[in-house]
């Protein structure tokens, strides 16, 4: 039986753990600022990235990895193993062209490649990741693996709440009159990742108030599942208001370990200072 190996992007977020023990392979994302371009988890951390945005001037760009970079991991993987199948697992093609970057770069090796969707990012793209490379660190065929990353990607949700809406206009998810009335009115933001892998705005209020109902309601949302398999927390710039929400959440679900982390550049570059991620994987 042909061994699957795992790969992945940078908009994933693991602990260092995670990746030693399975074994996966992550190709790095770039991350402009200032004119100055790092690779994210190499050159800049998510710490890191976060402090330059806050000094910027402008919006940081975000791009995925070149067709070459894929390529390089892809001639590893089959150098290591040329009956091995590999399984590339990316962020959601609704917010970059990383999927079909590594698609293409198939079409460029010898190794045996899968370019897979996980609709996702950050620790909730972890979460489709780690389960396929769960089954394959268990033997499973690569059709099986494949079918237990779809099943992941079905059961992952992303909800996240955000204050400023400046990133959003920079972005051009909102027009700069949009932004600067929602600005002047103290606008607050509940949006979920949604099918598609798409951003999509579910809630707009005055005030923290909003983001403390909708944070309600998304946890009202997680106790009508069966089983809940995963959380994470991620955020940008409210550590306490971060780590007080997986408390919270910890005394719902306390064999959870849940993982409280800042966000990953492609998030943050989205969402801004601010911004607070319920990220699970519930069935």
């Amino acid at each position: 039986m042909a061994k699957v190996q795992i790969v992945t992007d940078s908009a994933a977020q693991f602990t260092p753990a995670e990746i030693a023990e399975y074994g996966i392979k992550v190709v790095p994302l770039s991350v402009q600022i200032d004119g100055v371009i790092y690779q994210d988890g190499v050159t800049i951390s998510a710490e890191d990235f976060l402090d330059k945005m806050q000094k910027s001037d402008h919006l940081p760009q975000t791009s995925q990895p070149s067709i070459g970079a894929f390529k390089e991991i892809y001639d590893q993987c089959f150098e290591e193993d040329p009956e091995a199948r590999v399984l590339s697992l990316h962020l959601s093609s609704g917010l970059s062209g990383t999927v079909n970057a590594a698609a293409q770069a198939n079409a460029l090796t010898k190794a045996d490649v899968f370019a897979f969707d996980t609709l996702s990012a950050d620790r909730a793209e972890a979460f489709v990741v780690l389960a396929a490379a769960r089954a394959a660190a268990e033997g499973q065929d690569f059709d099986q693996v494949l079918k237990v990353a779809e099943a992941a990607r079905d059961q992952t949700h992303i909800y996240l709440s955000f204050r400023s809406l400046d990133n959003m206009v920079a972005g051009g998810r909102l027009s700069k009159t949009q932004g600067l009335i929602g600005n002047l009115l103290n606008i607050k933001v509940g949006a979920e990742v949604d099918d598609e892998g798409k951003v999509d705005v579910l809630v707009k209020g005055r005030g923290l108030k909003t983001i403390k109902a909708f944070n309600e309601d998304v946890i009202e949302k997680m106790k009508a599942f069966t089983t809940m398999k995963s959380i994470g927390v991620t955020y940008t710039g409210v550590t306490d208001e971060a780590e007080a929400l997986a408390e919270r959440l910890n005394t719902i679900w306390p064999d959870l370990d849940i993982l409280v982390s800042v966000a990953t550049p492609i998030i943050s570059t989205h969402t801004g200072m601010g911004a607070l991620a319920i990220l699970f994987e519930a069935e």
